[in-house]
C-alpha cells in the first residue's frame, strides 16, 4: 500500500471513528474504544506490504518500475516492539533474588554460618537430630554451593545494594532502589485515587472511570524491567535458584526441633532472633524485612509478566493491578520502618521526585 493511500486511510479512519462513537451511547462507547484501536494499528501494519530495502529501491529510482513518485512509495512502518525485548527468565530470577535479598539483610545465613561453627565446636547440645544432620550436610555441601561473596556481587550488579566490587565491564542496575520505591508510590497513589474517586463519585460515567494516572504505573514499570534486564546476565539465573534452594533448607534447617530446643525457641524465627543478639551484634528488623520480600518480590513478578500496553482499557488494567495494591502499601509501610527507609518523604513527594519533578520549596514572605 502507497504511502498516499495510507495517509487517506488515516484521515477517513479518524473521521469514521468520531462518527461512529458520536452515534454510540455513552455506555457502550468504552467497550468499543479498545476494539478500534486495535482495529486501527492492525490496519497500519497491512499497510507496509514491502520491505525496508524494496522500498529504498523504488525512493532512489532503482525498483522494478524505475522511479516513483513519493505518494506510490510503500508505507515504512515500523512495529514497536523495544518494551517486549527482555528475558522473562531473567526477571523472575531477579525476583526471586530480592527476595533472597531481605533475607540475607535479616541474617539468615550468618545465623547458620554461627549454628555450623558451634556445632563444629561442640557448643551446642545437639548431636543426632534432624538438626545435627542437617548442620552436617551443610557443611559437606559448602564447597559446591556459590558464596557469599558471589551473592554480594549478585546484589551489587542487579540492585546496586551492598559494598561489594562490581566486576570490570559488568552492568550495574545503579537506579534500581530509585526506581523500586517510585514503583511502589505509584501504584499506591493510583490506588489512593481510586479511593478518593469512589467518595466524589456522582455520575454514571465517573462510576465507570478509574481516578489515578496508569501511564505513571507503565512508564516507572518499563524503565525499572528494562534496568534489571540488561543487569542480570550470566550467572544471576543459576545463583537465584541454587541459593533459593539453599534459602529453603537453611529455614528448614533452623524450625527443626532440636535446634529449637537448644536455643529454648518456639520458631525458627526466635532462632534467628536469639543467635543475632548472642553472636552477631543485634538483631536486623525481620518483620520488615520479611514483608518486603514477600511483597517485593510479588510487585517484581508482576513487571516480569506484564506487557503494558500502552491503548490497555483502564478498567481492565484496574481490575489487573488491583491485587498488587496491598502489596505495594504494606511494602512502603515496612520499608519506612526500616534505618533505610527512614528519610522517605511520602508517597506524593516520592512519586515527583521519580518522574523527574523537583520538590517545591517553601518561601517565606516578610
Amino acid at each position: 500500500m502507497s504511502f498516499q493511500t495510507t495517509e487517506v486511510i488515516q484521515r477517513l479512519w479518524e473521521t469514521f471513528l468520531r462518527d461512529q462513537l458520536a452515534n454510540l451511547p455513552p455506555e457502550q462507547r468504552q467497550q468499543f474504544e479498545v476494539q478500534f484501536e486495535q482495529r486501527f494499528e492492525h490496519l497500519l501494519k497491512g499497510a507496509a506490504n514491502g520491505n525496508g530495502r524494496d522500498g529504498f529501491l523504488d525512493l532512489i529510482g532503482f525498483g522494478s518500475e524505475g522511479p516513483v513518485d513519493f505518494e506510490d512509495i510503500s508505507y515504512p512502518y515500523v512495529q514497536p516492539d523495544f518494551d517486549d525485548s527482555v528475558v522473562p527468565s531473567q526477571l523472575h530470577a531477579a525476583a526471586e533474588l530480592y527476595f533472597i535479598y531481605q533475607h540475607e539483610r535479616m541474617k539468615v545465613f550468618q545465623v547458620v554460618d554461627v549454628l555450623q561453627r558451634l556445632f563444629r565446636l561442640g557448643k551446642m547440645r545437639i548431636q543426632r537430630g534432624p538438626g545435627a544432620r542437617g548442620l552436617y550436610l551443610l557443611e559437606k555441601w559448602k564447597p559446591l554451593r556459590y558464596t557469599a561473596r558471589d551473592r554480594m556481587v549478585a546484589y551489587r550488579r542487579a540492585f546496586n545494594y551492598g559494598n561489594a566490587q562490581a566486576p570490570a565491564g559488568a552492568i550495574v542496575n545503579k537506579n534500581f532502589h530509585r526506581q523500586m520505591v517510585g514503583f511502589m508510590v505509584a501504584v499506591s497513589h493510583y490506588f489512593r485515587d481510586l479511593l478518593i474517586g469512589e467518595v466524589i463519585r456522582g455520575g454514571q460515567l465517573i462510576d465507570q472511570r478509574p481516578f489515578g494516572s496508569v501511564a505513571t504505573i507503565q512508564r516507572l514499570g518499563i524503565d525499572l524491567r528494562y534496568a534489571l534486564d540488561r543487569s542480570t546476565y550470566g550467572n544471576i539465573f543459576s545463583l537465584s535458584m541454587e541459593v533459593g534452594h539453599y534459602l529453603r533448607t537453611v529455614l528448614e534447617l533452623l524450625d527443626s526441633p532440636d535446634i529449637k530446643k537448644s536455643f529454648d525457641a518456639n520458631t525458627k524465627w526466635d532462632v534467628i532472633e536469639i543467635v543475632s543478639n548472642r553472636y552477631l551484634g543485634g538483631i536486623a528488623e525481620p518483620s520488615q524485612r520479611a514483608k518486603m520480600a514477600e511483597s517485593g518480590r510479588r510487585l517484581l513478578q508482576f513487571i516480569a509478566d506484564n506487557d503494558f500496553k500502552t491503548a490497555i482499557d483502564p478498567i481492565l488494567f484496574q481490575s489487573t493491578i488491583r491485587p498488587l495494591g496491598p502489596h505495594a502499601e504494606a511494602w512502603i509501610a515496612a520499608y519506612r520502618m526500616t534505618p533505610d527507609g527512614r528519610s522517605f518523604a511520602g508517597v506524593t513527594p516520592a512519586l515527583k521526585e521519580a518522574v523527574g519533578q523537583r520538590p517545591q520549596t517553601l518561601r517565606v514572605v516578610a
